[in-house]
């Protein structure tokens, strides 16, 4: 992952989910992009903590998005990989996140990971 890239990314995810602009938020993915999270599994019901596809995802962060109208991010860090990019950031409440991007050859991200701090 070249620098430039790496940074743009990551200044451009935390600036549209600091303006709760979900469109721009959405369009750093495929259509058939797979998202992981724990609090999938608790804000969503399900089981296996994984949503598949845009629209399923997009569906459940307008959700979260509403529950939580003060949500702001704090980049702490952002870690280049091969294909992938790691975000290391303070979410909800300050509490510290880190998020697994990896993306095509065309730099959209196919999968996330998404970790919290317990």
């Amino acid at each position: 992952m070249d620098r430039d890239f790496v940074e743009h990314f990551a200044r451009d995810w935390i600036e549209a989910w600091n303006d709760h602009d979900l469109d721009r938020v959405l369009a750093h993915y495929t259509e058939d992009f797979v998202m992981h999270s724990p609090y999938i599994r608790q804000l969503a019901g399900v089981a296996e903590g994984r949503l598949q596809g845009k629209q399923a995802v997009g569906d459940y962060w307008r959700k979260a998005l509403e529950r939580m109208p003060d949500l702001r991010f704090e980049l702490i860090c952002a870690l280049a990989g091969v294909s992938s990019i790691t975000l290391h950031y303070r979410g909800a409440g300050g509490s510290l996140a880190a998020e697994v991007f990896h993306f095509t050859p065309d730099d959209l991200v196919h999968t996330a990971y998404a970790h919290y701090a317990v």
